[in-house]
């Protein structure tokens, strides 16, 4: 993730003095050489016209209707307590951030508890960092040592984590950094972060893109359906976030990269967080710690599609990571108003955790989630399989629809004892408090319809009114 500290951090191409002893160029196994050669050649070349297959455009309907995720940032920086930025922000050599791996040892991990941690929430899907911008596998790849297996822990939480999804129904997706802050085959020179690690070896991206092919053919061949691949590091080869042109310095191959995918799992959906329009191959839009139409931290300068699902990225507290003094956690009404306004607007809510170096995930984000799933016990119907953009956001709230059935949320208590629906020209059958049944007055005019909801007097999170139409 692009921390908005990090967004402004500029290229340095000043030589670099130490270099950095590394394992990762070793070659594959022959016969998965062999399997690879296969795949690409039946890759097709015409990613730029890419037509997604029946099978594709109904996950996105699927995912679409689940609505509700959580994102996991956890990995060898969560041994650090300072964030996933943290090898960027302190300026630490790849040579010297090698040695957390005779630290980093996740013994209370347990797959089964964070899953059911997010099934408790009312989440229908978990996006898991394989490898962020410090480029250390949470998987047992066999294309570097620099990876979880190659730490005290030994064991592949990504095969336990897949397992535990399949047991309780929840989706999969994988984020995966294209940016790398360890490799001296990426881009670095041409990089705005990285310029810390110690590298001096001149970058080689045609091997750098064929450790990716490798890693994808693994993530999308050992570890079951994954929902969704979660790319992220374009934007460390443009312009910052808001420049005129945020043209790549380099080109990425992605024609290569999005029809690897689509050939391995033609229904596992494609998103990556460049900040940027959606481009051809792309299965779905996203949006960081913005809602769609909002530009708050300055990196959501995008239109938001109208043709492809939408998602938004947002922390419990500050940071993406694992970060011990980081106290700044959203309240439950917080959480579940980013759900219901995302919801409103047509979008899905990814919300994110940072797990202990330990591998649990900390109590406040628990207790938190635990409570949102509660309310979505009650309100659900007016989130899950529901579309939004029903109408602009209003000053009092959103609403969402299923079929027939339209859910006025509002999350502020209105200044008039009537809110209005700008615009409104549906029949309508009847109007009712959510739950309760309780039937309220309304009024139909040339500029829409008036609703007199009777706000509870007692603070609610969300007072939820049911439209029946014709």
């Amino acid at each position: 993730m692009l921390s908005i500290a990090d967004n402004y951090h500029n290229a340095s191409n000043e030589p670099y003095k130490n270099s950095v002893t590394s394992t990762h160029n070793k070659f594959p196994m022959k016969k998965f050489i062999f399997a690879i050669i296969l795949i690409y050649a039946g890759l097709s070349k015409a990613q730029s016209s890419y037509t997604p297959t029946p099978e594709n455009l109904a996950a996105r309907k699927v995912f679409q209707d689940n609505k509700f995720g959580l994102f996991i940032h956890w990995g060898l920086s969560s041994v650090l307590g300072q964030g996933e930025w943290v090898m960027q922000n302190r300026k630490i050599k790849a040579a010297d951030y090698q040695q957390y791996l005779r630290v980093f040892n996740p013994i209370d991990f347990d797959a089964e508890k964070w899953v059911l941690a997010a099934k408790n929430a009312g989440m229908k899907y978990i996006v898991f960092i394989t490898r962020h911008h410090d480029g250390f596998s949470n998987w047992n790849t066999q294309y570097s040592d620099w990876k979880i297996t190659s730490t005290l822990y030994k064991k592949d939480p990504l095969k336990l984590l897949a397992e535990a999804c399949r047991k309780h129904d929840m989706k999969l997706g994988l984020y995966y950094s294209t940016l790398d802050w360890y490799r001296t085959d990426y881009p670095y020179e041409t990089g705005r972060t990285g310029q810390f690690s110690g590298r001096t070896a001149k970058s080689n991206y045609a091997s750098y893109l064929q450790f990716m092919k490798n890693q994808l053919t693994e993530l999308l061949t050992n570890y079951g359906p994954i929902m969704s691949i979660w790319f992220d590091g374009h934007w460390d080869q443009t312009n910052v976030e808001g420049h005129a042109d945020r043209t790549s310095r380099i080109d990425w191959k992605y024609d290569e990269l999005y029809g690897l995918i689509h050939k391995l799992q033609p229904s596992c959906m494609i998103g990556n967080n460049h900040h940027l329009d959606p481009i051809a191959g792309e299965d779905f839009q996203m949006f960081e710690k913005d809602l769609p139409g909002e530009n708050k931290t300055g990196l959501s300068f995008q239109q938001p599609s109208d043709a492809l699902p939408l998602e938004t990225c947002e922390t419990m507290n500050d940071t993406w990571g694992y970060n011990i003094t980081d106290h700044h956690y959203k309240s439950v009404k917080q959480v579940i108003h980013l759900l219901v306004g995302a919801a409103g607007r047509n979008t899905n809510l990814l919300l994110n955790v940072g797990p202990m170096p330990n591998g649990e995930i900390q109590q406040q984000f628990t207790d938190t989630l635990l409570a949102t799933g509660k309310w979505l016990n009650q309100y659900g119907a007016s989130v899950y399989n529901t579309r939004g953009n029903i109408m602009p956001p209003q000053p009092w709230g959103v609403a969402t629809r299923n079929g027939q059935q339209i859910y006025i949320h509002m999350l502020q208590s209105p200044q008039n004892p009537y809110i209005l629906l700008p615009g409104f020209s549906e029949n309508i059958i009847s109007v009712e408090v959510m739950n309760t049944g309780k039937k309220l007055k309304w009024n139909k005019v040339p500029e829409g319809v008036f609703i007199y909801p009777e706000y509870p007097a007692q603070e609610t999170i969300d007072h939820v009114v049911v439209l029946k139409v014709k």
